[in-house]
């Protein structure tokens, strides 16, 4: 059963007939929207569309497929359709102070509803400094006073009418009020007169002054209750005065600006307080002259009229449409705001106007986006963020206050509702992370876009390539690309995606190549970018990454490394594995022996012995023992001990595309068959020896081919793939070259019996009627090299057993490997 040989034209998808309605870029549009993404835009859409609870979107996808940009694009496209957010603001709330209130006014009102207060407040203030000193003022006021004055006067003549009767008399001091004993001829005592007062008269005068004072009980509540009305007198005169200035001013505001009750609640609040605080509106000068106690005094007074300031918290006058906010430092007080403090005097105070807005605020009504790995870092942000969504408001305090830490205050301002899409940009891994680990995200974000790695390469597509091309032409003033640099642009495109028949959605990728072609074109005096500045490009940022490859080859070329690749061996075969150094990977052959012999212990894996097998490559191994039983233990035991090793490998090795060849190795030991040492083998295989997919196909054979090219091409060399990857070939020039001059060979198989015959030369046999292979072919052989193993004499347990090898009649344990090794991938 011979594999498929192939040809020059399958390793290759030329871009030929799909570039051919343009000469250049020059003739094309640029593009709009984003290309081969339908399903992340179709969710995007209805996510964007759909205003319910919850469906906040998680947009998947790597890095550099397009997603920022398109989630840029279509956001501020749809917010332009959108009304504008309202402004916020917060005031004083003059019935709780420590609960400032949150206002909401059409969009680029707040700024003029602030300037507004502020104003008229300083209006107020300076008109009713101007009313307590003017004339009709004056007049009222003494009016109050002079018939206060009156009935002090006559309760005060009725209260020495009463002291007389106890031999005292009243006058007015400083203290107010005093009571002084009278003498016989009815004069006040004087000092001197106490001074020669013997005892007996002084406890005399004691005891009529105590009567006296139970005496004029009645008229000194007199007194009190008068002083008292005329205070209250007083205040009503000056509330009255007051009113009607205040009223005019927040008459005024409240025509323009009491949209909700909310508002016109705020207002009255505001109205009532100055005027019962109208005393601290008067123009104290005299007063702070007098007694400099009253400077300090003026210090408070200016700390007590922050009240009647307004915090314009979210002003969105800016903006004629709904916000869009990126937000590239969600910490907590950038993502959910902040109360400030300030010290005075030793102590940590704040107040409603220190509280400040964070991006979810700026977001409220209209779209936020966040880089998932950005929200994660900061954890009481994402938590705080959650918690808003759910709550549908948003709670400004600060983070120690979300921590459980005491505070030294207790402002709490009022919550603000919130209505926001989130829109989160991430990667598959941390969305399952967060989907499994935290049960509010999947009840909050209900959307998923995945981005799509890659898109067919269908003409439609391959247009809109063309036109994206021509779009960084266009805006970044790079040079147009003629028809075949587009061309070559989409093979390109083709080998990252690693499949003829589809193209590479990590534009980024394809950027870098558009500017460094741009920039060989304008070294070389081309007013176009030509196929030959694009093959530069590629071929330059190769050599900028692949100096690890070149040493490589160094001591392939120098015989460090050995690796045969003419002759025919047992037991010896070339495996290709896979080396990546960050953003350049290549192809590197690795010898791989095998040497079996009688005995029970089954496959050892080396590699696994010596900890430098990954948990892929182990399966591998233990799958080929699987298809050993399969294949020739159905009537007898499996009587088989081998060992596996790749040559010369000191770092670690995983995945298992090396199975295969490891397979091809061990018959060719059994059978005794030597395989051709030209030909290099990938492919995975499974317990029925069917042939499977790997990747990196195109590495592996460019490396093997250029191991080959400096030991010298035979024209009997070439490398075996699975069938399966023909469609991933996008083979350099050489290679192709190589082929088409039939000095290079690859073939694709679909079983182990393609492949053996393939590296052998001979067949792989079936078995007769009577279950038995034909005569001489490699699975006759190998099926008698067991069953000489079985019947040898020695019956004796192998010594071999205690090793930890691929025995399926063993459960062995899984000794693990070195993680922090860096590992080939075959």
């Amino acid at each position: 059963m011979d594999g498929i040989k192939l040809t020059f034209e399958q390793l290759r998808n030329e871009c030929c007939e799909e570039c051919a309605d343009f000469l250049s870029t020059a003739d094309l549009g640029s593009l709009e929207g984003i290309i081969g993404q339908d399903r992340a835009v179709d969710a995007i859409d209805f996510g964007l569309n759909i205003k319910k609870k919850g469906y906040n979107i998680f947009v998947s996808g790597i890095s550099g497929t397009g997603r920022n940009s398109y989630i840029s694009l279509i956001t501020n496209r749809k917010a332009k359709t959108e009304k504008p957010a309202d402004d916020w603001v917060y005031v004083f709330n003059f019935k709780k102070p420590e609960h400032p209130l949150a206002l909401n006014l059409a969009n680029g009102q707040g700024k003029i509803f602030q300037k507004a207060i502020e104003n008229s407040i300083v209006l107020i203030k300076k008109e009713i400094e101007n009313i307590f000193i003017s004339q009709e003022y004056e007049r009222a006021k003494n009016m109050l006073y002079k018939q206060l004055n009156d009935l002090s006067e006559e309760l005060l003549e009725e209260l020495n009418e009463l002291a007389k009767q106890y031999g005292f008399i009243y006058t007015n001091t400083d203290r107010g009020l005093v009571s002084i004993p009278l003498k016989h001829d009815g004069n006040p005592m004087t000092e001197e007169d106490f001074k020669t007062m013997t005892k007996e008269i002084y406890a005399e005068i004691q005891q009529k002054s105590s009567e006296l004072n139970l005496a004029s009980l009645d008229i000194f509540k007199k007194i009190r209750d008068a002083e008292e009305s005329y205070r209250e007198k007083l205040k009503k005169v000056d509330s009255e005065y007051a009113s009607k200035v205040v009223k005019i001013y927040i008459d005024k505001i409240k025509s323009k600006f009491a949209t909700n009750k909310k508002i016109e609640d705020y207002l009255a609040a505001l109205k009532q307080d100055i005027i019962e605080k109208v005393d601290l509106f008067k123009n104290d000068d005299t007063k702070k002259q007098a007694n400099p106690f009253f400077a300090l005094q003026g210090r408070n007074n200016e700390a007590f009229f922050e009240r009647y300031r307004v915090n314009l918290f979210v002003d969105n006058s800016d903006k004629s449409h709904a916000p869009v906010i990126f937000e590239t430092n969600p910490t907590y007080t950038n993502l959910l705001g902040n109360i400030e403090f300030e010290n005075e005097m030793g102590f940590l105070k704040t107040s409603f106007d220190k509280v400040s807005a964070g991006s979810l605020h700026a977001a409220n009504g209209g779209y936020l986006v966040l880089q998932v790995k950005d929200l994660i870092e900061n954890f009481y942000a994402y938590k705080g963020m959650m918690r808003a969504l759910m709550n549908e408001e948003i709670k400004v305090e600060t983070i120690q206050a979300t921590m459980g830490y005491p505070m030294t205050t207790g402002m709490k301002p009022e919550p603000i509702p919130l209505k926001v899409k989130v829109i989160i940009v991430g990667d598959p891994y941390t969305y399952s992370l967060l989907y499994a680990y935290d049960e509010q995200f999947s009840k909050l974000f209900k959307l998923r876009a995945d981005f799509d790695v890659e898109m067919q390469r269908t003409p439609d597509n391959v247009q809109k390539m063309a036109k994206f091309i021509a779009s960084h032409a266009n805006n970044m003033g790079l040079k147009h690309f003629d028809k075949d640099a587009v061309c070559r642009v989409v093979e390109y495109s083709s080998r990252i995606a690693e499949n003829k028949d589809k193209l590479t959605s990590q534009f980024n990728r394809l950027v870098d190549v558009l500017y460094e072609a741009d920039s060989w074109a304008s070294s070389h005096g081309s007013d176009l970018v030509r196929k030959e500045h694009v093959s530069k490009a590629i071929e330059q940022k190769i050599n900028r990454n692949n100096m690890y490859e070149e040493k490589i080859l160094e001591l392939f070329k120098d015989k460090t490394y050995l690796l045969d690749v003419e002759g025919e061996k047992v037991g010896e075969i070339n495996g290709l594995a896979v080396v990546s150094t960050g953003e350049y990977s290549f192809g590197k052959p690795s010898k791989i022996t095998v040497s079996t012999y009688s005995g029970r212990s089954g496959l050892i894996n080396i590699e696994r012995e010596a900890r430098t097998s990954g948990k892929i490559h182990d399966k591998g191994v233990m799958i080929i023992h699987g298809y050993m039983g399969y294949k020739y233990a159905q009537e007898k035991p499996l009587a088989l001990s081998a060992s596996i090793v790749f040559e010369q490998l000191y770092s670690g090795i995983d995945g298992d595309s090396a199975s295969s060849t490891e397979l091809y190795a061990i018959l060719s030991s059994l059978s005794e068959v030597p395989i051709k040492q030209g030909i290099a083998v990938t492919g995975s295989v499974n317990q029925r020896g069917m042939i499977q997919p790997i990747g990196g196909v195109n590495e592996k054979i460019e490396g093997y081919f250029k191991v080959c090219q400096i030991k010298g091409l035979t024209g009997e060399q070439g490398v075996i793939i699975p069938h399966q990857n023909i469609n991933n070939l996008m083979l350099s020039d050489d290679v192709i070259e190589a082929v088409k001059n039939e000095v290079f060979h690859i073939y694709a198989v679909k079983t182990v019996d393609q492949g053996i015959e393939i590296l052998t030369g001979r067949p792989a046999g079936y078995k007769d009627e009577k279950g038995c292979y034909e005569k001489d072919t490699i699975h006759y052989l190998v099926d008698q090299k067991l069953t000489a193993y079985l019947e040898t004499p020695d019956k004796k347990k192998d010594k071999g057993k205690n090793s930890k090898s691929f025995n399926i009649d063993e459960d062995q344990p899984d000794i693990g490997s070195d993680e922090d090794e860096e590992k080939i991938q075959v």
